[in-house]
């Protein structure tokens, strides 16, 4: 009884560090998904060069698209012909970041990580971007891929407040809802049953705690807010946060799905320049953040697991963040089990 009220309280406390946040993130997704439309993206992105790819990733970084929402918008954008630089460089930054988990991460993990992360993403993108522009020469635009992301369907007889609430705390909290509430719950068990410090002298920093974290997070399907909370657990647990941000960053930029997608939308080439742009970046931005940030900035984050005085606003904002994101496990697809007479 004792470790299932610990593991309620933390999961309580991860919920309620975030809350306040990620509340303004919804608010914020819904203004930029009002006022930035796929239509806009197509647009400024439709064409060829460096400067096409800079926008791309510079565009990707705060954009509240939802993981399938970035298939068929890029997938878009190589139709109304942008070149694969571009097409890649926003693939690459648009699912690491958005407004949402940016907020998020600065409530968890602090200012540091998301600078750190913000960075990452940008120059992933426009590394992959220009990698992609300079090697593979085939800027042939394939057949759309067969993508269908009901979150992204336009509602034009909403008024713009309306779209802006609508996206935000109805779409946007539908599509990561459940995804968040899994990572926040496994945080809250990782944070109350393993010891904090546990993976300290064991894979918590360095080149090797990379990799695990590159093996761990590349084919895991993972959103950018989802996968706060579970690095906040690894944090906790003794993991380095360089290895933590490589988590961040390879989580949610690649997994089975987007791999597929990719690779029938760009061809081998560029698939594998994706792959090798994200880890590189990575493990990069990983092992600068440890060399720089050795763990001061970051010591609250074990600090808050254990604290007693928690404010009454963060409550209240973790009872609204759940009226919001319950509804999202209704899309939850249970396993059936035959029944036994």
């Amino acid at each position: 009884m004792q470790i299932l009220k610990d593991i309620l309280w933390s999961t309580w406390i991860v919920t309620g560090q975030m809350a306040p946040s990620l509340l303004l993130g919804f608010l914020m997704a819904g203004v930029l998904s009002v006022f930035i439309s796929p239509e806009f993206v197509e647009r400024h992105l439709g064409k060829r060069g460096f400067w096409q790819v800079c926008k791309a990733a510079l565009l990707g970084v705060p954009l509240p698209l939802c993981s399938c929402g970035v298939v068929p918008v890029t997938a878009s954008l190589r139709r109304h012909g942008a070149g694969k630089g571009a097409t890649l460089s926003f693939l690459a930054s648009t699912p690491q970041t958005g407004v949402d988990s940016i907020l998020a991460t600065h409530a968890l993990l602090g200012p540091v990580l998301v600078i750190f992360r913000v960075v990452t993403a940008f120059v992933s993108g426009l590394l992959s971007g220009m990698l992609v522009e300079a090697l593979d020469r085939d800027d042939t635009p394939p057949p759309d891929p067969k993508t269908d992301c009901p979150c992204c369907h336009a509602e034009p007889s909403r008024g713009r407040l309306q779209r802006m609430l609508h996206y935000g705390f109805v779409v946007l909290a539908r599509d990561i809802g459940a995804a968040m509430l899994i990572g926040i719950l496994v945080s809250g068990i990782l944070a109350a049953v393993i010891p904090e410090g546990y993976f300290a002298g064991r894979i918590g920093s360095g080149f090797t705690a990379m990799l695990v974290m590159l093996v761990v997070g590349i084919p895991l399907y993972v959103c950018s807010t989802g996968s706060v909370p579970i690095a906040f657990a690894m944090i906790h647990m003794g993991i380095s946060p360089g290895a933590a941000l490589v988590f961040l960053v390879s989580g949610p930029a690649t997994n089975a799905a987007t791999i597929t997608t990719l690779w029938g939308l760009l061809g081998k080439g560029a698939t594998l320049v994706y792959l090798a742009s994200i880890a590189v970046c990575a493990v990069g931005a990983g092992l600068l953040l440890d060399a720089l940030a050795t763990g001061p900035d970051l010591a609250s984050i074990n600090e808050c697991l254990e604290c007693h005085g928690f404010p009454w606003f963060n409550h209240l904002s973790a009872v609204v963040l759940l009226i919001v994101l319950l509804p999202s496990l209704r899309r939850l697809r249970w396993p059936r089990f035959p029944r036994t007479e």
